[in-house]
C-alpha cells in the first residue's frame, strides 16, 4: 500500500473518531493494518489526530479542508527525516495543524509563527534527551504531550492528555525499553 493510500485511510477513518483526547485517537488509528510501526504515514496521522480531538473540543475548523491541508503538508515529508535531518515527523505533523488552525504561513506576524517555533523545539528538545534510534509512537507521544498543552493554552478549548504504556513494544525491533517513558 502507497503512502498516499495509507493518507486516505487516515483521513476517512479519522473522521469517524469521537472525543477530546488525541492520544486516544492515535492509538485507534495506529491500531489499524494499514498503519506501520514507523514510517511517514505518522507525519499525518498525528497532527490529524490533534485536529480531530480539537473540533470535537468545540474548536471552529472545517475538518475536511484542514485534513486535506494536512496531508498535503504531511506527503512532503520524507520518511526516515528524525534521522537524517535531525527533526521528527510527528512534531512536525503537529506544528502543521498548528498552523492551520491559526491560518498560519511564513509571512505571519502575529506571533503564531514564534509560538509555533516554541511548541517544536520543546518537543525536539525532550526527544533529544531520550536519544534514539527513533520509534514513531514514542515521539508522537512527546509531541502529543506538548501539542495539548499548546492547544489547551492557545485555543479556548480543553483537550485531554493520558500518559500512554506502551502497546507496541513488541513489535518494535529497535525498542530502547526503560529508555522510553511510555515502556
Amino acid at each position: 500500500m502507497t503512502i498516499q493510500e495509507k493518507t486516505e485511510l487516515i483521513a476517512k477513518d479519522i473522521k469517524k473518531e469521537e472525543g477530546t483526547n488525541p492520544v486516544r485517537i492515535f492509538k485507534n488509528i495506529a491500531h489499524k493494518e494499514y498503519i506501520s510501526m514507523h514510517g511517514p504515514e505518522h507525519h499525518i496521522l498525528d497532527g490529524a489526530s490533534i485536529l480531530v480531538a480539537y473540533k470535537n473540543a468545540g474548536g471552529n475548523i472545517d475538518i475536511d479542508n484542514a485534513l486535506n491541508k494536512l496531508m498535503a503538508e504531511g506527503l512532503r515529508m520524507p520518511g526516515a527525516m528524525c534521522g537524517l535531518w535531525g527533526i521528527c515527523g510527528a512534531i512536525t505533523s503537529i506544528g502543521a495543524a498548528l498552523a492551520i488552525i491559526d491560518g498560519t504561513g511564513p509571512l505571519s506576524t502575529d506571533g503564531t509563527w514564534g509560538d509555533h517555533m516554541q511548541f517544536t523545539s520543546a518537543a525536539i528538545s525532550e526527544l533529544g534527551k531520550i536519544n534514539g534510534p527513533r520509534c514513531c509512537k514514542r515521539d508522537a507521544m512527546i509531541a502529543f504531550k506538548n501539542g495539548i498543552d499548546y492547544v489547551n493554552s492557545h485555543y479556548g478549548v480543553t483537550l485531554e492528555y493520558e500518559q500512554m504504556k506502551c502497546e507496541f513494544s513488541a513489535v518494535n525491533m529497535q525498542c530502547i525499553k526503560d529508555r522510553c517513558p511510555f515502556y
